[in-house]
């Protein structure tokens, strides 16, 4: 079994939100949004060439694993815009449900996150763009 298919499995059985698989290494979390991505990414995890599933990924989880350098992409739901991230940076992606942008939990706008990162044109202006908005937020 390859690693997609492998972090696939996990995350339809899991429970979990994400799942970084490669070989025998895997990562998991069961946080919701950009928090295990930036918990990765603080404690410089090495997940260069990983294969990631992940329940919703939107324009800002696009740049985080852009960032992550993993070598695909797999999502329950995907926002177009982060779609086109990874087409931009030639990440293969797969996505049960592609739709125009991802909402609030509440359901009654966007995505704090996607709002936060619409104007970045790079993974490190997302990166920063997400972290002064976590600030703001949490």
């Amino acid at each position: 079994m390859n690693d997609i298919q492998k972090a696939k499995d996990q995350l339809s059985s899991g429970g979990y939100t994400c799942v970084l698989c490669k070989g025998k290494m895997q990562y998991t979390s069961r946080e919701r949004g950009v928090k295990p991505l930036m918990n990765w990414l603080s404690q410089n995890i090495e997940l260069e060439g990983f294969s990631a599933a992940d329940k919703v990924v939107g324009r800002a989880t696009a740049f985080l694993y852009i960032l992550l350098g993993v070598k695909q992409v797999y999502a329950s739901v995907m926002s177009q815009p982060a779609a086109d991230i990874f087409v931009q940076y030639r990440v293969p992606i797969e996505a049960e449900l592609i739709v125009p942008a991802i909402k609030n939990r509440s359901g009654t706008g966007f995505c704090p996150m996607e709002l936060a990162t619409q104007d970045c044109a790079t993974p490190e202006e997302a990166y920063q763009a997400i972290q002064e908005t976590l600030k703001r937020i949490e």
